[in-house]
């Protein structure tokens, strides 16, 4: 989905008259204020993977507190109209570029159909403008120094920083890591300490710059010549650990060719699943064009899933206070009309949207339906109305 200007523009008209009575020309369903309310969806994750909603630290200047207050003052409503984004999303990309991705040392290592249709989808991805509005660092697996291939804090510095997409740095620095000769590549498969390094990278990251982060692993194997803690159990203890706090992984195995050394990718699943993204994409090899578009079908997904659909609420209008029970999201895709999406703070059903916290809100969520819907459009539009009249009801 394309997100211009990290996230879709919200336009946000806010109703600041006291004394409005009736819903009026304010209610863009046809069932009035009732149509505001209603059930909602399944928790919304990160995507469609069912992970959880993440929930930024933005915060509404404003204080907005309680369902008290008054909107204005006056006989008659006035409008203001401010806007919003959807929180901004980035992507750490640990990428394996061991001599198993293309030493061409045995037919399982093919660089011709497993490095090169893979390296191709990927710098498509980079480079694509469907990719704008997201943010993406890229580090490479094992470190270039053999005696500090084992150690977390080599991968603490991506090697491509945090950059928007699209972006050709990503490109040049994979025709930078990718061997000349068959014989010079990197050995060994670091994975727990990529993962754990890169952890700290996106953790750090985040404490700059707030928003929502993902960990992309990209690896055709196991863990690897490192002794001590570099394990499949001790990736999935680091997943875990990024997963509660927010930070969910997303895995892409790239399996061996057919009828050599099979099963190289089958334990990746433990670690998608304990990042909490469902199961691992599992690419298949053997033929060039379909690898590479499996990635890519991979990396859409990905990109689709790692929209954000966490909105901080904006400020009330000066000298106005911010009204929780008066509050309707709209949705609507290109030039279509808006339709009112349900309020539900439990996410029972799909199509609606809930509070962070009902009792002290600072950001809308959309549920799972809705998240998908917003994820799947790159026309979308999303729209929050601050009314003049309660709309929903909030749940003790």
């Amino acid at each position: 989905m394309r997100l211009p200007a990290m996230g879709i523009a919200l336009f946000v008209v806010a109703a600041v008259g006291a004394a409005c009575g009736g819903s009026g020309g304010d209610d863009l369903s046809p069932g009035g204020s009732g149509a505001a309310n209603g059930s909602g969806g399944d928790d919304g994750g990160f995507g469609s993977v069912g992970s959880g909603m993440s929930v930024g630290s933005g915060s509404n200047p404003s204080g907005p507190s309680g369902a008290g207050g008054s909107t204005g003052a006056g006989d008659a409503c006035a409008t203001h109209r401010a806007s919003a984004e959807l929180q901004p999303v980035y992507l750490a990309v640990a990428f394996d570029v061991s001599g198993s991705m293309g030493a061409n040392d045995r037919p399982s290592h093919s660089k011709e159909l497993k490095w090169d249709p893979v390296v191709a989808a990927t710098k498509q991805f980079f480079a694509d403008p469907a990719s704008a509005g997201l943010t993406a660092s890229l580090t490479f697996f094992p470190g270039a120094e053999r005696r500090r291939m084992c150690s977390a804090r080599t991968y603490s510095s991506p090697d491509v920083e945090m950059t928007p997409l699209p972006s050709e740095a990503f490109a040049e620095a994979i025709d930078d890591v990718t061997p000349g000769p068959d014989d010079d590549w990197r050995t060994g498969t670091p994975t727990a300490f990529v993962v754990e390094g890169t952890m700290s990278f996106v953790q750090q990251q985040r404490r700059e710059n707030p928003g929502k982060y993902a960990l992309v692993l990209v690896t055709d194997g196991y863990p690897q010549l490192c002794e001590g803690s570099d394990s499949i159990e001790a990736v999935v203890e680091h997943v875990e650990e990024g997963r509660q706090d927010n930070i969910p992984t997303y895995v892409i195995g790239v399996a061996n060719p057919p009828d050599d050394n099979p099963g190289n990718v089958d334990n990746l699943a433990e670690i998608a699943a304990a990042g909490g993204t469902g199961e691992a994409f599992i690419i298949e090899t053997g033929n060039p064009d379909a690898t590479a578009t499996s990635f890519r079908a991979a990396i859409d997904q990905i990109r689709g899933a790692a929209v954000s659909c966490t909105i901080a609420i904006p400020p009330a209008p000066e000298g106005r206070t911010f009204d929780k029970q008066r509050v309707r999201v709209t949705y609507a895709s290109g030039q279509g009309e808006p339709r009112a999406l349900a309020y539900d703070q439990e996410c029972a059903s799909g199509d609606a949207w809930r509070y962070d916290n009902p009792a002290n809100p600072t950001q809308i969520e959309l549920c799972e339906g809705a998240c998908n819907a917003v994820q799947s459009d790159p026309e979308a539009a999303l729209g929050v109305d601050f009314t003049c009249e309660d709309v929903i009801e909030i749940p003790l």
